[in-house]
């Protein structure tokens, strides 16, 4: 059977989808040098086929664009888990950080970054790892890596700028755990070339550390004092307190361990 009669009705001597019932054909306007010549033309289902094409391969693209800038921001796999959806978000600071994704626009139009302080395992690094994982689905370009990482990448590199402005590049740079890295002039050096660095891109910077606020603001170090500075110049403070996670999952594992023997033991003693 031909395919005219399987698809197609003939109406006006123009071919009609048999589903939607639109035209796949039409003439070209009167008068003009084609005549009455016909040309193909989309019928609904057409379009609906189209549309439903460009929306997969959209998709498709930004999956693969958010995978591809998820390892590079990334230097450990288990932080792509540090989501929001995952997140106690009853706690404030969580509730912070995601307004300042819901506001990333106007945060990155204004230079607008965050400094996360105070103690130990009260999950700082977590909470930027949400921020930086939300925008990401957003397509946004980050990094999100330490000092420490950072010294020892430099160190070998002929053309050390090269390197800073890579780091300059991306919309938002997270520095975690300011303050735990050599506190050598070299490697003060470095610190306060990509902060300044970064600063001068104009573009938003979060920093995450243990460093009390006040030590922070009262620095006398000459070295440290004008890092600080220029860190506190466009990061607002937020503290980070409350228990340690770190202390909350340790104890969740033990709960869970000391249940798990008990009920070992118990089927032992049944079984006797």
């Amino acid at each position: 059977m031909r395919e005219e009669n399987t698809m197609y009705l003939v109406k006006d001597g123009l071919k009609y989808c048999k589903v939607c019932g639109e035209p796949k054909e039409a003439y070209f306007p009167a008068g003009g040098f084609m005549g009455m010549k016909k040309h193909s033309r989309q019928c609904a289902c057409d379009r609906k086929a189209y549309e439903e094409e460009q929306r997969y391969f959209k998709e498709k693209e930004h999956r693969e664009l958010v995978s591809r800038n998820t390892r590079i921001c990334f230097e450990e796999s288990r932080m792509e888990e540090w989501t929001f959806e995952n997140a106690d978000m009853s706690d404030a600071v969580m509730n912070k950080a995601k307004n300042y994704v819901e506001s990333w626009n106007k945060m990155k139009r204004n230079h607008i970054g965050l400094l996360l302080w105070e103690p130990v395992g009260t999950g700082k690094s977590y909470v930027s790892g949400c921020i930086a994982n939300a925008l990401l689905k957003q397509e946004v370009t980050v990094k999100m890596t330490n000092f420490n990482t950072i010294i020892d990448d430099i160190f070998p590199l002929a053309d050390k700028t090269e390197y800073i402005n890579a780091l300059a590049s991306y919309e938002l740079l997270i520095i975690d755990d300011l303050g735990v890295e050599r506190n050598s002039e070299y490697a003060l050096g470095i610190v306060f070339s990509v902060i300044d660095r970064r600063i001068r891109s104009g573009r938003p910077l979060i920093v995450t550390t243990n460093l009390p606020l006040k030590e922070l603001k009262n620095e006398t170090m000459l070295e440290k004092k004008r890092i600080y500075d220029r860190i506190l110049e466009m990061c607002t403070p937020i503290y980070v307190g409350g228990t340690s996670k770190r202390e909350k999952i340790a104890s969740m594992k033990m709960d869970k361990a000391k249940k798990m023997l008990e009920g070992a033991e118990r089927r032992m003693n049944e079984d006797e």
